[in-house]
């Protein structure tokens, strides 16, 4: 007898809402190229909303670090993908990240990762940007944090207006990077 899991209830629940919006669009879900699309869909759709069942300490998994030093710190061009919340289709781009540490740093590895936790939820960028920010500023204790957000909408570009050539930019920061002029400067000259 095999246990099934939590995972597997949602997928299998999921997989059936999906059935039946396919019927409802008029599909006939028992063609061939069909079967098996409300499962894959279903696990699609776990697989991107993981970020709900992620938590900042599991992520970071213990790698902040003392270490001496205030300088700007910058990692840049970390690439996500999110689905919009307002019509569950995707958003993507990159991410770029600045910390001024006060005595803590964090592995390099982790900004990624706390990227995809916040990303991978239904997601508005402008939100998207302050949680990546607010997360890093608490966790690390930094003098400050500033995070910049560059991403396409499929929103808008393959439904409404169709603007292909879009690009949204969010901007949002805390502490001394949210008022240190010469730092932000350094920080959006970097990142250009």
């Amino acid at each position: 007898m095999s246990q099934t899991s939590d995972s597997d209830n949602i997928i299998e629940e999921l997989a059936s809402h999906y059935r039946a919006i396919l019927s409802l669009l008029g599909e006939d879900i028992q063609r061939e190229g069909l079967v098996k699309t409300p499962e894959r869909a279903a696990k699609a759709m776990y697989y991107c909303t993981r970020g709900y069942r992620q938590e900042t300490g599991k992520v970071i998994n213990g790698a902040i670090f003392s270490a001496p030093g205030s300088d700007l710190v910058i990692v840049r061009d970390i690439e996500f993908y999110s689905l919009c919340e307002h019509h569950i289709l995707p958003f993507f781009g990159h991410v770029s990240i600045g910390y001024v540490p006060d005595g803590k740093i964090i592995g390099l590895s982790k900004f990624a990762r706390i990227v995809d936790m916040f990303a991978r939820r239904l997601q508005v960028q402008e939100a998207l940007t302050a949680q990546i920010c607010d997360e890093l500023y608490r966790v690390l204790g930094a003098k400050g944090v500033i995070v910049s957000c560059r991403a396409r909408h499929l929103c808008m570009e393959m439904r409404g207006v169709q603007k292909h050539d879009s690009t949204t930019v969010t901007t949002s920061a805390r502490g001394i990077l949210s008022t240190d002029t010469d730092l932000r400067n350094q920080f959006f000259q970097s990142i250009r």
